[in-house]
């Protein structure tokens, strides 16, 4: 809300006449958040630093970088049983896919790869289990 204020931005809960908004919201907390966290009531100063270290810092770069996702290609209902047959593009990371697109610039495209080169997979993950074991101490 208060990012919404200062950047003037109408901030309203979900679009009009769009009432399965939050289902997308919740799925990407789901995918994002709840996965790796869960569901404990996380609310002292000290663990939204956490959070907020985790999330800006070692998941989102791992998620973005190295967490491949399907995207849904195309949807047909069999028109004699009603049955639904999804089909979807090739798992690829968002970084993969940025990378892939033509109308992002090539400036920002080599920024991406320069973060990219300095990754390393292996310490991201040390990385967000350590932040989710400080998680863990501050809750007992």
């Amino acid at each position: 809300m208060r990012y919404c204020k200062r950047e003037k931005i109408t901030f309203t809960r979900s679009r009009p006449y769009k009432k399965n908004d939050n289902a997308h919201v919740e799925q990407k907390n789901w995918e994002a958040i709840r996965k790796v966290v869960g569901y404990a009531r996380l609310d002292t100063e000290k663990q939204l630093a956490t959070l907020n270290e985790l999330y800006r810092g070692p998941l989102r770069l791992y998620l973005n970088y190295f967490q491949p996702t399907r995207k849904r290609k195309l949807v047909t209902t069999n028109t004699e049983n009603g049955k639904k047959h999804k089909s979807y593009f090739e798992a690829k990371t968002p970084y993969q896919r940025v990378m892939e697109h033509p109308n992002i610039p090539e400036d920002m495209k080599a920024m991406l790869q320069s973060e990219y080169s300095n990754l390393n997979p292996t310490k991201l993950l040390a990385e967000i289990h350590e932040l989710l074991a400080r998680l863990r101490r501050d809750l007992g």
